[in-house]
C-alpha cells in the first residue's frame, strides 16, 4: 500500500472533517482501510473459484465457509461506504438548513471583531459540528470491523483515537480555513488556484512529520532490526538486487495487532521522514519469502517515483474540483444565500457551501482517483515480482500464495463486480492480481523484464 495515496484526498478531508478514526493512520482515499493486506485495499476483492472459472489462469477460491463470511462482509462494507458517503453530502445541507454557520459566525463576531479570533471560534465550533453529526458512521464502521473480527480494539481505546482524530483535525482544519477566507477576501475570482498553491507546502509538511508525529499517536514503531535482525538482512539483499539504498534504520515494525487483525505494509514520509513499515501481523503470519515480496512492493513505489508522480496527479485533479468548486459555491450562494443567512462567499458562514460543493465533486471524482491509484499498485506489484527474481524461487507463486492467504485473512471480496472496482478499488482486482503473480513470468518466455534486470 502506498501511504502517500491521495494525500491531496486526506486534505481535503481534513478541511471538511470527514476522515474517521484513521484519518492520518489510513491513506485514500478514500476509501482504503487499516485492515488491507500490502497493496491491497479493504475493499480490495478476489475471485471465487465458480465465478473465476470462466477466466484463464490462477483463481483466488476460498474455503466456502470463508467465502461466505467474506461476501457477507463486503456487501455490509459496501453498504456503509455508500450511505456514509450519501450521509456526508448531507451533513453541510442540514448545516444550512438549521442556519448552524450564521449562529456561529453571529457568535465569533460579537467576541471579537478580529479575523484571526473569529476563526478560533467559528471554525472548531463548525468542524466539531460536523464530527459530532459524523460520529454514528464512526460508530458503525468500528461495529462492522468488530463483528467480522477485523478489529481487536476495544471501545475505550478506539474513542480515545477518534478524540486524537479529532484534535489533529481540527488544529488542521482551522488553519485551512483561515488561510481559505483570506485568500477569498484577497482575490474574490481566484481564490482556487490560491488556496490550491497556499496549501501545496501545508500537505507536504504534514506528510512529512506524519510518520514522525502522528503515527505514533496511534501505534507503537520499532526498528525491524531490534525484532528482525535476520529478517533485515534478507531484505537488503532485495534492496541491493533493485541498486537501492534503504537503510535498516527506515525499516519499522508496526504494532497492528494491538488493534487489528489484518495484514499490511506500506511505504511513507519523504526525505529524512522516509521509511518502509510492516505491520506485525504480515510478520507473524506470513512466510519470510512472503515478506520479502511485500517489501519488494513497496520499494517499488519509491524505486517507480509513484509517490511524487502520484501526488502530483491527484493535485492537478484537486484543482480542477476546485475550480469547479469556485463556480458552484458562487451559483448557490446566488439563489440560496439569503436563505441560509449567508452575507456571501467570503463570509465564514459560507463554509457549509464548499464543504458540500467539494464533498460532492471529490465523491464524483473517486473513479478517476482510484484508476491512478491503481496503475501504480499494478507496477509496483509487477516491480516486487522482478525484485524477487533470483532471490526468491518461485516468486510468482509466493506472491499469489501470499495474496490468497491474505484475501483469506482481511475477507477480500470474492467476487467484486466491475461497478463495485471502479467505485471501491484503489487496488487491482484479487482476480487480477493472483492471475499476473503467477504468470508473470517474462524470463522463461525470453523477454526482458521491465523495471529490473
Amino acid at each position: 500500500m502506498m501511504r502517500t495515496k491521495h494525500i491531496w484526498l486526506v486534505f481535503v478531508e481534513v478541511l471538511l472533517l470527514l476522515g474517521s478514526l484513521e484519518c492520518f493512520v489510513r491513506a485514500q482515499e478514500g476509501a482504503a482501510s487499516p485492515q488491507a493486506a500490502p497493496g491491497v485495499s479493504q475493499t480490495q476483492g478476489t475471485a471465487q473459484e465458480s465465478t473465476s472459472s470462466k477466466q484463464t489462469g490462477p483463481v483466488y477460491a476460498p474455503p466456502p465457509g470463508q467465502y461466505e463470511k467474506a461476501v457477507a462482509y463486503s456487501s455490509a462494507h459496501y453498504r456503509h461506504l455508500a450511505v456514509g458517503a450519501l450521509w456526508g453530502i448531507l451533513i453541510p445541507l442540514l448545516i444550512l438548513r438549521w442556519r448552524l454557520a450564521p449562529r456561529y459566525r453571529d457568535w465569533a463576531e460579537r467576541v471579537s471583531p478580529r479575523r484571526f479570533v473569529q476563526v478560533l471560534l467559528y471554525a472548531p465550533a463548525l468542524l466539531l459540528t460536523t464530527a459530532v453529526l459524523a460520529l454514528p458512521f464512526d460508530l458503525w464502521d468500528h461495529s462492522l470491523e468488530r463483528s467480522f473480527g477485523l478489529s481487536v480494539q476495544g471501545w475505550r481505546s478506539w474513542l480515545g483515537d477518534w478524540m486524537t482524530n479529532q484534535v489533529i483535525a481540527l488544529i488542521l482544519g482551522t488553519l485551512l480555513i483561515w488561510i481559505l477566507y483570506g485568500v477569498i477576501r484577497r482575490s474574490p475570482r481566484r481564490w482556487w488556484f490560491y488556496f490550491w498553491v497556499a496549501a501545496i507546502p501545508l500537505v507536504l509538511a504534514v506528510f512529512f512529520v506524519q510518520p514522525l508525529v502522528i503515527d505514533p499517536l496511534f501505534f507503537k514503531f520499532t526498528p525491524l532490526q531490534a525484532t528482525q535482525p535476520e529478517l533485515v538482512i534478507k531484505l537488503e539483499q532485495v534492496v541491493h538486487r533493485g541498486g537501492m539504498e534503504i537503510p535498516p534504520e527506515r525499516m519499522f515494525e508496526m504494532n497492528a495487532s494491538s488493534k487489528l487483525t489484518g495484514l499490511n505494509a506500506y511505504v511513507t514520509g519523504f526525505g529524512a521522514s522516509k521509511r518502509a513499515v510492516i505491520w506485525d501481523t504480515t510478520l507473524a503470519k506470513a512466510t519470510t519469502p512472503e515478506v520479502l515480496f511485500v517489501f519488494g512492493h513497496e520499494m517499488g513505489h519509491y524505486v517507480l517515483l509513484h509517490i511524487p508522480k502520484e501526488v502530483t496527479i491527484d493535485a492537478l485533479l484537486l484543482l480542477v474540483l476546485f475550480y469547479l468548486g469556485y463556480r458552484l459555491s458562487i451559483w448557490m450562494i446566488a439563489r440560496g444565500g439569503e436563505r441560509w443567512g449567508i452575507r456571501g462567499l467570503e463570509d465564514w458562514a459560507s463554509l457549509p457551501v464548499l464543504i458540500f460543493v467539494l464533498t460532492t465533486l471529490t465523491l464524483l471524482a473517486t473513479p478517476v482517483f482510484n484508476a491512478v491509484s491503481r496503475h501504480f499498485e499494478h507496477e509496483a506489484d509487477r516491480y516486487g515480482l522482478e525484485v524477487l527474481h533470483g532471490v526468491v524461487p518461485d516468486q510468482g507463486k509466493v506472491a499469489a500464495a501470499f495474496f490468497e492467504k491474505s484475501g483469506e485473512i482481511n475477507l477480500a471480496d470474492p467476487d467484486p463486480s466491475t461497478w463495485v472496482k471502479i467505485w471501491f478499488f484503489d487496488h487491482p482486482t484479487r482476480p487480477e492480481r493472483v492471475r499476473f503473480a503467477a504468470s508473470y513470468d517474462p524470463w522463461t518466455k525470453g523477454k526482458r523484464p521491465r523495471y529490473v534486470e
